[in-house]
């Protein structure tokens, strides 16, 4: 890596979590239900499944396979003081990453190489910290839920048409919103924002052709002008209907909110050990997520 970071030992979930995060878990707390179906119903049966499919079709990343990856996972975990999970690549034409973990057991990450093959190393941790982010928020007990209909459209066609029915809106709410906490995780992890917003570039209009001759600071100008629609009623209209179904805000807008973050007191604090606890963070309990 192009210089050591800073350990933030102690970190603790909130310390960095996303005002809107934590806004709409409180929402998200008053229907009922969620947590025991998630935890005793869908858990146990989805964590046997996907751990099997990850064994099966999958490379597990570790000392001895791909050891310049798990080096970055191991640098990105001490950064954020939590316990390493597996790390695993996928053959896969879709650039992705996603994690799940229930109940604490085997949580583990998995990223697509179509997305490796078009990110830096320090990119590539990026993405690793932010689903370590997940982890470290126990962001397990919504996004399954989401996921497991997600992954219900991909297997039975017919679910595609109802799945925005499906998943209430709220829930979509906070999905999005928990994805604000997971990038900062990734600055927090690779400090450097540009680092971050990179990522979201290149997953925004990225290929192996065409990510090395991509401008970022073009598209952190064009992540600050988003604010601008905002400016016309119609515009506020037009954004928040371009987002109501989606499981994660534009990238532009993600670019946007870690362009100020990057900026804030609350970050330079963080980096300078301020309002970190000095206890364990508890053990990981996760939840499948896509970057």
């Amino acid at each position: 890596m192009s210089f050591l970071k800073t350990p933030l030992i102690g970190l603790k979930a909130d310390s960095f979590r996303h005002p809107l995060d934590l806004e709409a878990t409180k929402t998200l707390k008053q229907i009922p239900g969620i947590d025991m179906m998630v935890r005793n119903v869908l858990g146990p049966m989805a964590e046997q499944v996907f751990y099997v499919e990850n064994i099966a079709s999958s490379i597990l990343v570790g000392e001895k396979q791909l050891p310049d990856l798990h080096k970055l996972l191991l640098e990105a975990c001490t950064t954020l003081d939590i316990e390493p999970p597996q790390l695993y690549v996928r053959q896969h034409p879709a650039p992705n990453a996603y994690t799940f973990a229930m109940r604490g057991k085997q949580p583990f990450i998995v990223v697509h190489t179509s997305l490796i093959d078009i990110l830096t190393p320090e990119e590539i941790q990026a993405v690793i910290a932010h689903e370590l982010g997940h982890l470290k928020c126990d962001h397990s007990v919504y996004l399954t839920p989401v996921n497991l209909l997600i992954l219900a459209a991909t297997i039975v066609p017919s679910v595609g048409a109802f799945i925005a029915q499906a998943i209430q809106t709220q829930l979509l709410e906070w999905v999005r919103c928990a994805e604000f906490t997971c990038d900062r995780a990734a600055l927090l992890a690779t400090q450097n924002p540009k680092v971050v917003m990179s990522v979201l570039m290149k997953l925004a209009g990225g290929s192996p052709t065409l990510a090395p001759q991509l401008n970022l600071d073009a598209f952190v100008a064009q992540a600050r002008a988003y604010d601008d629609i905002s400016k016309t009623d119609l515009g506020e209209m037009v954004k928040a209907a371009r987002t109501a179904q989606l499981t994660h805000p534009v990238p532009v807008l993600r670019a946007r909110e870690i362009d100020r973050w990057a900026s804030s007191t609350e970050y330079q604090s963080l980096l300078q050990g301020q309002g970190l606890k000095f206890t364990n963070e508890d053990a990981p309990k996760g939840g499948w997520r896509n970057w």
